[in-house]
């Protein structure tokens, strides 16, 4: 009798962490997700200080056409833009955060457009961005963008 209250006990624990840890993962998700879309509004609107929270100071970040940006390099490229172009529309298409302890991945496609040297544009591109949570704060370490060509 001992022994199957015991069981029943650890089944139920064990029921219960499991339950914590999905509630905890789907808040980190969640938070992620808002994160990504806050990464793209501050971007639109060429918002350096909300970049500079939103991306760790020895972030990587790996453009389209390859090339490797600091984030010093990165906030500085984003206020020459936003001087030679408009961008009118940053949204996510899709996107999904699968989380490992302390760390989150966020993968999905999103939709810029905009008008730049007096042409407009339309890009999609997929993204792969790694996110951590460091001293009380997600923030993102690592980012790289593919041109969608089809």
């Amino acid at each position: 009798m001992r022994l199957g209250a015991c069981l029943l006990i650890v089944v139920c624990m064990t029921v219960l962490f499991v339950r914590a840890q999905d509630d905890s993962e789907s808040a980190v998700r969640s938070k992620i997700i808002a994160l990504e879309k806050a990464w793209n509004q501050a971007y639109k609107a060429g918002d350096i200080r909300a970049l500079d929270s939103i991306l760790d100071n020895e972030i990587v970040l790996i453009n389209d056409d390859g090339s490797v940006q600091s984030k010093a390099e990165f906030l500085g490229s984003v206020k020459t833009t936003s001087n030679n172009s408009q961008e009118q529309q940053v949204s996510p298409e899709s996107m999904s955060v699968h989380v490992f302890g302390n760390t989150a991945i966020s993968t999905g496609v999103f939709r810029a457009k905009g008008v730049e040297g007096g042409k407009s544009y339309v890009r999609r591109e997929r993204f792969v961005d790694t996110w951590i949570y460091k001293s009380g704060k997600w923030v993102c370490i690592a980012s790289n963008a593919t041109p969608v060509l089809h």
